[in-house]
């Protein structure tokens, strides 16, 4: 199998690629103390250990009631407490239309672990090879033989093995034959909704920004290299960092008042998004464009992390340059008074 990382890393700084694709944007020791595997070969020091299990994409409120419980039987038990999750998400590796989706990437995911004293992270790489892999061989091969687990958490919707065959009750069925026990808490409801990653990804695709990040016990932010862009902003007198959003969800189009982290810089400066295809421009790729208050200085190929704390108003096309320049000047008076 291909090596992603090679061996198990003590991190001081995440691994080289993965650093380099993803820089963290507040520090580079967020990883301290978390060792990270690529592959299911891991050392008896973290076997008979607790194991959460799953994509835990967006690390909602209904992730951290199982991290929490997972943490408190680390200290009754303890054991150590690892992480199984997987790159790409399985969703995404099945439909190759599926451009965007994920609420956070990796780097984020793993930054939220630390805080609940994870041990270990285990990244499986989704690829062919493994999708193909029977639900049975998972358990006894995997679970059992290689990572010899003591305590499994799963959400109630778990699902595993090729063609999704496996399934909570599986795992349940053979925990005295392969010497585990299965915790399976029961979903986190709020207002009478589950909560989870996919009323998440709903609540900002329709503008629910307040709601999501109510969810999220957090402001949803993207992470992104800026990029030089047609540099429109600056020529209307409003400059802007260009951000891609690779493979995140695609929240509703419009404008957001936002935070913005810059890497090695530990405060949040304040600014505003537009999040769209730039109609007034003609513009065809969906760009997040943000104007930090105050602020001068070459971005370029530098990494940002922009919170988004509140959604101003959907996209629209105006007939002319000086009707956009009118509007920003509202946007922007808007934005500074969410603060």
């Amino acid at each position: 199998m291909h090596n992603v990382w090679g061996r198990p890393i003590d991190c001081i700084c995440p691994p080289e690629p993965f650093y380099k694709k993803t820089r963290n944007i507040l520090d580079i020791d967020w990883l301290k103390k978390i060792k990270l595997y690529n592959n299911f070969k891991i050392p008896k020091s973290h076997q008979k250990s607790i194991l959460l299990i799953g994509n835990f994409d967006g690390f909602h409120l209904g992730h951290q009631k199982l991290f929490e419980l997972a943490k408190q039987y680390k200290k009754k038990n303890k054991i150590k407490f690892g992480v199984v999750t997987f790159d790409p998400v399985p969703k995404m590796f099945f439909n190759n239309n599926l451009k965007n989706y994920r609420i956070s990437n990796l780097n984020q995911k793993i930054k939220y672990f630390k805080n609940y004293n994870v041990d270990f992270v285990i990244v499986k790489k989704f690829d062919k090879q493994f999708s193909k892999m029977k639900s049975l061989n998972f358990i006894e091969q995997i679970l059992y033989k290689k990572l010899n687990a003591k305590y499994i958490f799963v959400s109630n919707n778990f699902r595993f093995g090729n063609k999704r065959e496996g399934d909570v009750e599986l795992l349940k069925s053979l925990e005295k034959k392969f010497q585990y026990k299965i915790i399976k808490p029961k979903p986190l409801r709020k207002k009478n909704k589950i909560i989870s990653s996919t009323l998440i990804r709903k609540l900002l695709s329709t503008g629910n920004l307040d709601e999501a990040n109510k969810y999220l016990n957090r402001n949803w932010s993207v992470e992104g290299l800026v990029r030089k862009g047609r540099m429109m902003g600056k020529k209307i007198g409003f400059p802007t960092c260009n951000i891609e959003l690779n493979k995140y969800v695609i929240a509703k189009l419009g404008v957001y008042a936002v935070k913005v982290y810059i890497e090695n810089r530990k405060t949040f400066l304040r600014g505003i998004a537009n999040l769209g295809y730039r109609p007034t421009f003609n513009q065809k790729k969906i760009l997040l464009e943000v104007n930090i208050f105050n602020f001068s200085g070459n971005l370029y190929n530098k990494n940002l992390r922009v919170d988004f704390v509140k959604f101003i108003r959907k996209e629209k096309k105006f007939k002319g340059i000086d009707q956009l320049r009118k509007q920003i000047k509202l946007d922007l008076k808007v934005a500074k008074q969410t603060y």
